[in-house]
């Protein structure tokens, strides 16, 4: 059962995690990540070290795009065992950049979980997208 319930909270974890997205609510967002969380996300460096790194992600991703965000999780899949856990899911991102373009796109996100006293925060995360090999180009336009 305990196995049951540590999934139930990873669950309701990345659940307040995109609603503070979509809200763009930065300190609702802090709360999900661990303080020496690696984060390989989307945009450069390829290494991301520290919370502090990881939410200024965050107010980048935030001052780049105008209300709302849309912001959806599809197929997440969480495996937790003890004190760490993993999850995985298809993300999707839509809305309008401050420029005026419009944003449509699937991420794949893997996240790694710890249990840090009695709560699951994310050690880990990763955010990629297909790779075109012959162009070297990020293929965007795909969906689930």
């Amino acid at each position: 059962m305990t196995a049951q319930r540590d999934e139930d909270a990873i669950r309701t974890r990345v659940e307040t995690l995109i609603e503070a997205v979509r809200a763009m609510d930065l300190d609702s967002v802090k709360q999900a990540f661990a303080p020496d969380v690696v984060s390989f996300d989307i945009v450069a460096p390829l290494r991301h070290v520290g919370a502090p790194a990881k939410w200024q992600n965050w107010v980048d991703m935030f001052t780049a795009y105008e209300r709302p965000l849309g912001y959806e999780v599809r197929d997440l899949t969480v495996t937790a065992g003890g004190d760490v856990a993993f999850a995985y899911s298809l993300n999707h991102v839509t809305g309008t950049l401050r420029s005026g373009q419009r944003t449509d796109m699937w991420l794949r996100w893997t996240a790694c979980l710890t249990k840090v006293g009695g709560d699951w925060l994310i050690a880990h995360d990763h955010v990629s997208v297909p790779l075109d090999m012959a162009s070297g180009k990020a293929l965007t336009g795909l969906e689930p």
